[in-house]
C-alpha cells in the first residue's frame, strides 16, 4: 500500500532527544531492516513508522516533537500513533522513579519494526518474552553483510565457505540488537594496513567485540499506558494498546433495535418532520 511514499519519509539526523531515561525504546528480537517493513499500513502511517524506526533509542517521541520535524499536524501524528499501536507497532508505558526523595512518572514509547499481537506485548512488557534463536532471515541478512565486506574495503575479502562459517556469529549481532552499520564499524575500525588472513581478522572481531545480551529485568516494572489517551490500565483490558473508549467499544444496538431505528428514520424523510426518536438520535 505504501512502497512509494517510504523512500519519501523524512530523515531524521536533527531530531532531538528526550531527557535521559526517558523517550523511544526498541523492541528486542527485530530482523534487520528492510525496505517493505511498513507496506501493509497506509501511506500516512507507513511513512511516520519508517521515521520512528530510525529513531535513536531516548530520542523525543511526544506528538508536539514529531509534528516539527514530520509533514504532518499534531492531530494527524496523534492518529497516526493510535494507529500503529492498534496494529502491534508501538506501545506507551511509565514506571515509578524517585528523585530526589520525591516520586515520579518515566514515560517511554516501545517501538517494534515487526507488528506483534496483543500476547506478544503483554509477555514482553511483563519480563516474559521468550528468547528466540535467530531467524533464517536474520541468518541470511547476516551472510550477505558479510559477503559485502569485500566490498566495503577489499583487505576483508571472504570466500563463499568463509561467510558461511562466520553466518551464526555475525548473526548473534542482529539478535543481541545490533544494525549492520554497528557491525560493520566494529570489524572494520582500525584496520592494519594489511590483513593477511582475513577470515581469522574477522572472526576474531565478531566474538571479540561482541555487544552483551539484553537485560531485560527492568521489564515487570512497566505499567502500559492508552496510546491514546494515557491513562493506566491492565494489559487484559487493552486492546492494541488503547483503552475500550479510545479503541471505541460501544454497546452495539440489537437487530430489532437497529430495525426500529431505520424506520422511524424512514418515515421521517417521506413526511419531512423528524420523529422524536430521530431527534433524539440526532443530538445523541
Amino acid at each position: 500500500m505504501a512502497t512509494a511514499q517510504l523512500s519519501a519519509a523524512p530523515r531524521p539526523s536533527a531530531h532531538p532527544m528526550a531527557n535521559p531515561g526517558y523517550g523511544k525504546k526498541s523492541a528486542p528480537d527485530q530482523e534487520p531492516r528492510t525496505g517493505r517493513d511498513f507496506v501493509h499500513l497506509p501511506a500516512r502511517e507507513a511513512s511516520i513508522a519508517g521515521y520512528l524506526d530510525r529513531l535513536d533509542d531516548e530520542a523525543d517521541m511526544s506528538i508536539k516533537t514529531l509534528a516539527k520535524h514530520l509533514p504532518y499536524g499534531q492531530c494527524a501524528i496523534g492518529t497516526a500513533l493510535n494507529n500503529l499501536s492498534a496494529a502491534g507497532h508501538l506501545r506507551r508505558v511509565r514506571r515509578p522513579v524517585t528523585v530526589d526523595g520525591c516520586p515520579r512518572w518515566v514515560w517511554h514509547t516501545f517501538f517494534s519494526r515487526a507488528a506483534r499481537d496483543d500476547a506478544w506485548w503483554s509477555a514482553f512488557l511483563a519480563g516474559e518474552a521468550p528468547v528466540t534463536e535467530p531467524s533464517r532471515a536474520v541468518r541470511s541478512a547476516a551472510h550477505g553483510l558479510l559477503a559485502r565486506l569485500g566490498r566495503i574495503d577489499a583487505r576483508l575479502t571472504l570466500s563463499a565457505a568463509e561467510c558461511g562459517v562466520l553466518e551464526e556469529q555475525a548473526a548473534e549481532w542482529f539478535a543481541r540488537g545490533a544494525g549492520e552499520a554497528q557491525l560493520v564499524q566494529a570489524v572494520i575500525a582500525g584496520l592494519p594496513e594489511r590483513v593477511a588472513h582475513p577470515y581469522g581478522f574477522v572472526r576474531a572481531r565478531l566474538l571479540g567485540k561482541l555487544p552483551p545480551e539484553p537485560v531485560e529485568t527492568w521489564a515487570a516494572r512497566y505499567e502500559v499506558v492508552c496510546t491514546a489517551c494515557g491513562e493506566p490500565g491492565e494489559g487484559g483490558e487493552m486492546r492494541g494498546g488503547l483503552c475500550g473508549g479510545c479503541w471505541g467499544a460501544r454497546p452495539g444496538l440489537a437487530a430489532d433495535q437497529v430495525r426500529a431505528r431505520a424506520g422511524q428514520v424512514r418515515a421521517a424523510l417521506r413526511t419531512g418532520r423528524p420523529t422524536e426518536s430521530t431527534e433524539n438520535g440526532a443530538r445523541a
